[in-house]
């Protein structure tokens, strides 16, 4: 063979394998870019569900709340009345 032929040979050869590596490069960077895309659903997921908790004992408490200043509110009214009913008897 001619040196040439060899010479061609072997640039054909590196520009394959050029080729091949940058394929391979490639296919992992997707792959990588496919695995943070996953955790960030994975974590956007999570996020939405802590937040769904925050509110549920949000809701909890201020439900609590209401349910104590109803308690007050029927205790002031009970209060209201005994002293209505002390004047009253008074008179």
């Amino acid at each position: 063979m001619s040196t040439v032929a060899v010479i061609a040979i072997v640039v054909a050869a590196l520009i394959v394998i050029a080729i091949l590596v940058s394929v391979s490069r490639r296919a992992a960077q997707r792959r990588e870019i496919g695995r943070v895309q996953s955790r960030a659903q994975h974590d956007d997921a999570r996020h939405h569900r802590d937040r769904a908790d925050e509110s549920r004992k949000e809701a909890a408490l201020a439900e609590e709340r209401a349910k104590r200043a109803e308690v007050e509110a029927q205790l002031d009214e009970e209060r209201a009345r005994s002293r209505e009913e002390e004047l009253g008897e008074r008179r």
